[in-house]
């Protein structure tokens, strides 16, 4: 048998971050709490909190609060049909789902989407930040239900949907093209303009370069991990960079920014990744994915 009240110590000291919060939220003490997640772990034979501040899932404890998430979607389908289940004075307890998106998916049309569907439901969401090439491990090491990915390939135990392509441009301002490509943008001057990179996973500059000049070029660069940061930077003149279009359409159409060189977008598809044992209680939140997406990414 499964020692549901442990389980959901687990879920809570990682929701929270802590001991005394979980304690705090289930209504016990902290010593309740230490004690079922310890002879959890001892039966396990397995940590399942990295104790710290804030405390963290292993990745046992991944699955560990994976299932509470599927246990708590089941609950909820439960007593919306069954509202006798509860008691007068015990209100419904809230479930928080994770998923995982890029962050300029995030900046874009993404959360447009995740609010429509939160508002329509009782969820709460957890929504976490990478990379798009790598939003597709959280799904694989049970990190998260759903994410946005450019992994075309359906990670195991999980439903994939197509959404589109979201379109970069190389942008830069006016004067950063005077300063530094004066006389043409060339692989020998891009090798010392500085670009901008969001973090050391960020392949875009390196792809655009790739299709553009055939082969990657050496550059300098600064480091800025914030979708509207990228914008805010290209347009003091700090230097160029692959920022989403639907930011900087009404830039480009104002000449506050240039692209570097004329109709060369780059153009990233994206996908909807689902685990498959929660795809059928998520479909509005699919759905609503979906919907937002194919009206504002690039199609075909």
């Amino acid at each position: 048998m499964l020692d549901y009240a442990a389980l959901r110590a687990v879920m809570m000291v990682v929701q929270t971050g802590s001991f005394e919060r979980a304690a705090l939220a289930l209504h016990v003490t902290p010593s309740a709490i230490s004690q079922r997640v310890k002879q959890l772990e001892e039966r396990l034979g397995a940590v399942l909190i990295l104790r710290g501040n804030p405390c963290t899932a292993t990745e046992k404890g991944e699955w560990v609060c994976r299932h509470m998430e599927h246990v708590g979607m089941l609950e909820t389908e439960l007593f919306g049909q069954l509202p006798a289940l509860l008691a007068p004075d015990q209100p419904g307890e809230k479930v928080t789902l994770h998923i995982a998106t890029n962050a300029d998916s995030l900046g874009t049309w993404f959360l447009k989407a995740i609010s429509g569907f939160s508002t329509g439901s009782n969820y709460l969401m957890n929504i976490a930040v990478d990379d798009q090439d790598h939003t597709a491990d959280w799904l694989q090491r049970g990190r998260v239900l759903a994410a946005v990915t450019s992994l075309e390939k359906p990670v195991q135990g999980c439903r994939v949907t197509p959404l589109g392509s979201l379109r970069y441009r190389a942008t830069a301002s006016p004067d950063f093209i005077a300063r530094h490509f004066a006389a043409g943008v060339t692989e020998a001057r891009l090798s010392q303009a500085p670009a901008l990179t969001f973090n050391q996973k960020d392949r875009l500059q390196h792809q655009w370069l790739s299709s553009v000049f055939g082969a990657p070029v050496v550059h300098p660069t600064h480091w800025l991990p914030s979708t509207q940061s990228f914008v805010d930077a290209a347009l003091l003149g700090m230097g160029w960079g692959m920022n989403p279009e639907m930011l900087v359409r009404d830039h480009l159409a104002s000449g506050k920014l240039v692209e570097l060189v004329a109709e060369t977008a780059l153009d990233i598809p994206l996908y909807w990744q689902v685990n498959k044992l929660a795809a059928e209680r998520l479909k509005p939140m699919t759905q609503a994915v979906v919907d937002v997406a194919r009206g504002v990414l690039v199609q075909g």
